[in-house]
């Protein structure tokens, strides 16, 4: 079981995780953009080297915090090429995803205001589409961890996971239909399928390298996991599942959390912007 973040000090962190990007883009004309590129403020502390967001050619970025409090950059990317990157080490615990099957759920009337949010349809997670589907796969379920994780386990068996049927298009109900995509369309799902069941769920994002699980031998990508808000042994907290890997993971690292993979896109172009690079890599430092 993970250690809880106010428990760790600097003599308990067990693991160095080396990470960072290089991304390439080509642009016809000066382009508007807004990139999510840092860790997010909660993993700040962590960072053992600077995490600076270097480009080329050189370009004034200017940095704000959104409405979900992720790190954001706004840039007008000049025509040509730019190469955005970044390379720095952060410290983990090296402890796996927490599990406490003991953590029930919230009733809706007693969730804080700020959580309720996270209840809602959003563009990716049209519970509209799913809820009566949702209450017929899960009613008998245990309320709860054991409500979520068999959520979980549904939507991992149910979508196919494939690099190449990549879709910035599909909703978790396509996902569901389809039964096909990448890891932000496991995310969706069970985000979709829990917001139904009135258990809070928010979207989150970052890096998650393979450590201490078989190297996978696909390009490294960031990844898409999900968060429930359950009151578990020392109160009400967001816990961390992952339904296209279903199982704890180590070495974590969000950049961003927000409603659905609207709120945490890595960049968003106000103009065409032609992906030409995309490297990413989180490797456990010897």
């Amino acid at each position: 079981m993970a250690i809880p973040r106010e428990w760790r000090d600097d003599e308990m962190a067990a693991m160095k995780i080396r990470t960072g990007f290089d991304i390439g883009f080509t642009l016809s004309q000066p382009t508007p953009m807004i990139l999510m590129l840092s860790v997010h403020p909660s993993r700040l502390a962590d960072l053992l080297s600077p995490q600076a967001i270097a480009f080329d050619p050189p370009l004034t970025a200017h940095e704000y915090r959104d409405s979900f409090d992720n790190i954001c950059h706004r840039i007008v990317a000049p025509p040509g090429q730019l190469l955005i990157s970044a390379d720095f080490t952060v410290q983990d615990t090296g402890e796996p995803d927490l599990v406490v099957p003991e953590a029930r759920q919230i009733p809706v009337q007693d969730l804080p205001d700020d959580v309720m949010v996270y209840l809602l349809g959003s563009r990716y997670c049209d519970t509209d589409k799913l809820s009566q589907t949702a209450w017929s796969l899960f009613s008998a379920a245990p309320e709860g961890w054991g409500r979520v994780q068999a959520i979980v386990d549904y939507t991992h068996e149910r979508i196919r996971f494939d690099y190449q049927r990549a879709d910035a298009t599909r909703t978790a109900h396509d996902g569901f239909m389809q039964r096909e995509g990448v890891c932000r369309d496991f995310a969706h799902l069970a985000i979709a399928f829990c917001r139904c069941m009135n258990i809070p769920a928010r979207y989150a994002t970052g890096y998650l390298g393979d450590i201490g699980v078989p190297k996978d031998p696909a390009p490294m990508d960031f990844s898409a996991w999900f968060e429930v808000y359950l009151d578990g042994p020392d109160g009400p907290r967001w816990y961390t599942f992952d339904a296209r890997h279903n199982r704890p993971r180590i070495g974590r690292i969000v950049m961003a959390r927000g409603r659905d993979a609207t709120d945490c896109a890595i960049a968003t172009n106000f103009g065409f912007a032609h992906l030409a690079r995309f490297d990413v890599h989180t490797d456990e430092v010897a």
